[in-house]
């Protein structure tokens, strides 16, 4: 089938974004997390899997959903995020659900978004306007080379 990037994004849609301009890159697919089954996983060649970063993960429901994956050999796999501050030390999790799912994880790509989540909304947030050209830029260019 190709590539598929299953995601979810709650607040202001930055991984959405993200998603998508990885997607413009491959020629893939995009599926919310809600919206997507093990089919869409299992049949594709390459999966894209991401969300924003919550206390220091990827949101419970795509955590929920990567540990409902069935077994897959020689599946290839590449983890995304978008956070308060950009990082990709918040992908151990999913990594590790991936890997023990026979995924190889062939990159990761992390970038800042706008975060208003919990505490930071009584400051108006961090990061507004993030994901921004440039990070969709690096986005659909971090892409390109997975191919």
């Amino acid at each position: 089938m190709g590539c598929v990037i299953i995601y979810t994004s709650v607040h202001h849609h930055n991984t959405e974004k993200v998603a998508r301009a990885m997607a413009g890159a491959l020629d893939a697919e995009v599926v919310r997390t809600a919206d997507a089954t093990e089919e869409t996983v299992t049949s594709a060649d390459l999966v894209g899997i991401g969300s924003g970063i919550y206390f220091g993960t990827h949101h419970k429901g795509l955590l929920a959903f990567a540990e409902r994956l069935p077994m897959k050999r020689d599946g290839r796999a590449f983890i995304f995020s978008t956070s308060g501050n950009g990082s990709m030390r918040s992908h151990r999790r999913l990594r590790a659900l991936l890997s023990a799912r026979g995924y190889e994880i062939v990159g990761e790509f992390a970038c800042k978004g706008w975060d208003s989540y919990s505490v930071l909304r009584l400051v108006g947030g961090i990061n507004k306007g993030r994901p921004n050209g440039e990070d969709l830029e690096r986005a659909a260019t971090f892409a390109s080379g997975l191919v």
